[in-house]
């Protein structure tokens, strides 16, 4: 099968990107694959980031790729369709995560249908976590453009049948990413990080956003006491500021570590394997893509009951859930989690490393698309 792939891929950077280069490299092993991509993902002025490319730093896995379309320009749009077109694809391949996208995408998606091509999203949001007055109607046009459909989670699922109940689709859960290579010893990790190795160590990983409650885990700690310390890794979408301060404040700063920046692939394995477990505060969600970090390095999560969490991590077995979305609830399920013992998830983990595979996700997508639309 020739599959065309459009979404963002190297020199674009970040978990979207992993995703996809994963998926890519999985089609690639057995259906002839061609990336396309954005000539501009976003306008710089829409980036709260750093940077959305690749730096001379990081070790992300680099994507011969086609760059077709301007999400911000309409008249590259048409000519994207086209030259995916020319490529002669069986199905073509695209991925959703924010209403932004829907214009350009569905533009593309819409022209490529009218030649008789296949489109099928995998949706990693269909209503965002900080929703705008415009992000149902566009997600629901976009949707409308697709020949079907890939969700993730039961939450996107919903949204996405919210919008478009009839649309032909499948539920499909994350793989677990495994790019980034095996655990590293505790003990080394620990002091790359320069941790206290007498502590329990919590990890909050992944990009710094108002919704995903970082400020209900800094409030945890002192409800925990001093055998306890908290590592913050990664970049902050927006002002740190108002964490800074509250870490200054929470009488607990000489054990928190912060890391306030891209953590590139070569980093990953230190971060997770220093920490006993990984914890989603989040306020809202549908699924995190850190999930599948964490438990490809076998590292149990704690995370809050919101969205698909609870699918990913209560349904299997591979943490705990906090009984409310407050610092207290927070504190409590760390407890909880330690009375157990990091141990009493390892099994439950293994398992569904054997089968939240890329392998898998990509034989259920081909299947859906040869079969069910």
């Amino acid at each position: 099968m020739r599959i065309a792939f459009l979404s963002t891929f190297y020199p674009f950077r970040g978990g979207i990107a992993q995703f996809n280069a994963d998926l890519y490299e999985e089609f690639g092993r057995n259906h002839d694959v061609k990336a396309f991509t954005f000539t501009r993902q976003y306008p710089a002025f829409l980036f709260p980031g750093t940077t959305q490319y690749v730096t001379p730093e990081d070790k992300a896995k680099q994507v011969d790729s086609e760059a077709v379309l301007d999400t911000v320009n309409p008249f590259s749009w048409r000519p994207a369709a086209r030259r995916i077109a020319a490529w002669k694809p069986d199905l073509v391949i695209m991925k959703y995560w924010m209403s932004y996208l829907a214009p350009s995408l569905g533009t593309v998606a819409r022209r490529l249908r009218k030649k008789g091509i296949p489109v099928i999203t995998v949706l990693d949001n269909v209503i965002p976590h900080e929703p705008k007055f415009f992000d149902k109607p566009f997600s629901r046009w976009f949707l409308r453009q697709n020949s079907g459909c890939v969700a993730m989670s039961e939450a996107v699922l919903r949204d996405m049948l919210s919008l478009t109940p009839d649309k032909p689709h499948i539920l499909q859960p994350h793989p677990l990413y495994d790019h980034f290579g095996a655990r590293i010893s505790r003990t080394e990790a620990q002091q790359a990080l320069g941790l206290d190795p007498r502590r329990r160590t919590l990890l909050f990983f992944g990009l710094i956003r108002d919704y995903k409650g970082l400020d209900l885990l800094i409030d945890a700690l002192p409800l925990l006491g001093p055998s306890y310390q908290l590592v913050i890794a990664g970049e902050s979408y927006g002002s740190f500021d108002k964490y800074a301060a509250q870490i200054a404040a929470s009488g607990c700063a000489d054990r928190i570590k912060v890391f306030n920046r891209y953590i590139d692939d070569e980093e990953v394995p230190r971060f997770f394997s220093a920490a006993d477990v990984c914890v989603l505060p989040y306020k809202s969600a549908t699924q995190s893509g850190i999930t599948a970090i964490a438990l490809h390095f076998e590292v149990p999560v704690i995370a809050t009951p919101v969205g698909g969490l609870a699918e990913s991590i209560e349904k299997p077995g591979t943490g705990l859930m906090t009984d409310g979305i407050s610092a207290e609830a927070v504190a409590d399920a760390v407890r909880r989690f330690y009375a157990a013992g990091p141990d009493a998830f390892a099994t439950r983990i293994r398992t569904v490393r054997e089968t939240c595979t890329w392998p898998a996700f990509a034989e259920a997508l081909l299947r859906f698309a040869q079969h069910d639309i």
